[in-house]
């Protein structure tokens, strides 16, 4: 959790073992200070639910739109670094889908890719407006998380399994697609579609984006004290064949460079563990 003197309080909260293949985690964040609060979040990869509980916040798009939040919005999955603005009295509770989870409650995921979708408009039936005035009487953070895990229950579809052998796929030396396209007896271009359709990015994507992460975490621990930081063992460590590769992924995601990155990320949201 982080508390600055200005009152701006922002923590993470995990999610029951049963849910975690459905959400990573939920995040709170709430300004009560007298300046707008303005943060970078980094790409995650994941879909997330925006729900707004005070004055509205919003985001600016890459072209420089201002998309505010009323109540909830959805966004995702997201591949390259926004910015969003808390402004006095703003507070919001984010609900991060994992893997192929918004897929299991919405039936596609990627909706959302492009333009930020309110969720009624992907359900039709007005639950969402519904669970914001529940979730609006609640004070308790804790209670808001518990509520919003029950409310989710009726609408997870069983889980498609060449999505599940996916995302529990974990040899790095081996590409996900062909081995499970023939562990299915799938051509690979048909396991690609279904990654895809049930992810809403390919396995090309998120190699590239884990590469990505791996150097951000690096990174992060040289945040004491940058001076210190070696970028050709970032280079070696994290999987890149040169400089240039990694300044080209750091703006490509962040639109920053990495020593941008080392000197900014203070603020600079970053939604993975």
């Amino acid at each position: 959790m982080t508390e600055s003197k200005n009152r701006y309080t922002d923590f993470r909260i995990p999610v029951p073992g049963q849910y975690q293949d459905v959400f990573s985690h939920f995040y709170f964040a709430e300004n009560k200070s007298s300046e707008v609060i303005t943060k970078t979040l980094v790409p995650s990869f994941q879909t997330i639910l925006i729900i707004n509980f005070g004055t509205i916040p919003y985001m600016h798009s890459k072209q420089n739109t201002r998309i505010e939040v009323e109540k909830c919005i959805v966004i995702g999955p997201i591949k390259q670094a926004f910015d969003y603005s808390l402004p006095p009295d703003a507070e919001i509770l984010t609900v991060n889908f994992i893997d192929d989870a918004f897929y299991r409650f919405f039936g596609n995921a990627c909706l959302a890719e492009h333009v930020p979708m309110e969720p009624d408009s992907l359900l039709n039936d007005g639950c969402f407006n519904l669970l914001w005035h529940q979730l609006n009487q609640l004070k308790d953070i804790p209670q808001r998380v518990n509520h919003i895990l029950k409310f989710s229950d009726p609408y997870l579809v069983h889980r498609n399994r060449i999505a599940e052998q996916l995302s529990n796929f974990n040899d790095p030396n081996v590409s996900p697609i062909k081995a499970i396209a023939n562990q299915n007896r799938q051509t690979e271009r048909n396991t690609q579609l279904n990654h895809k359709k049930h992810f809403g990015y390919s396995a090309k994507e998120l190699s590239r984006y884990q590469r990505f992460l791996k150097a951000i975490e690096f990174i992060q621990n040289y945040s004491s004290n940058p001076v210190k930081m070696e970028w050709a063992e970032v280079i070696t460590q994290c999987g890149y064949y040169d400089q240039s590769q990694l300044i080209h992924d750091f703006k490509h995601y962040m639109n920053l460079t990495p020593a941008k990155y080392l000197k900014f990320q203070q603020d600079i949201c970053n939604p993975m563990p």
